[in-house]
């Protein structure tokens, strides 16, 4: 595995010690873990950005719920689950 070096201040380092010591982890999996945890925030962040803005577009949020009528309609197809 190779590795870069990343400055952090001193006092996010001492947060990493601890909570690799509490979750009996490693520091570089407590950032990890962290950085996925936002990469997930973010991305859940923009998908409700962008459906508010599907909203809040009159035409485009009518054709979003024409689409969901129609696929709607396949779950009365009579196949078993």
């Amino acid at each position: 595995m190779s590795s870069t070096t990343v400055r952090i201040s001193s006092s996010l380092h001492e947060t990493l010690r601890q909570l690799a010591e509490e979750t009996g982890t490693t520091m570089n999996a407590v950032l990890e873990s962290a950085l996925n945890e936002y990469q997930k925030r973010l991305f859940w962040s923009h998908a409700a950005a962008e459906f508010r803005a599907l909203q809040n577009d009159p035409r485009a949020w009518d054709a979003e719920q024409r689409e969901r009528a129609a696929w709607d309609a396949t779950l009365a197809d009579g196949l078993e689950d």
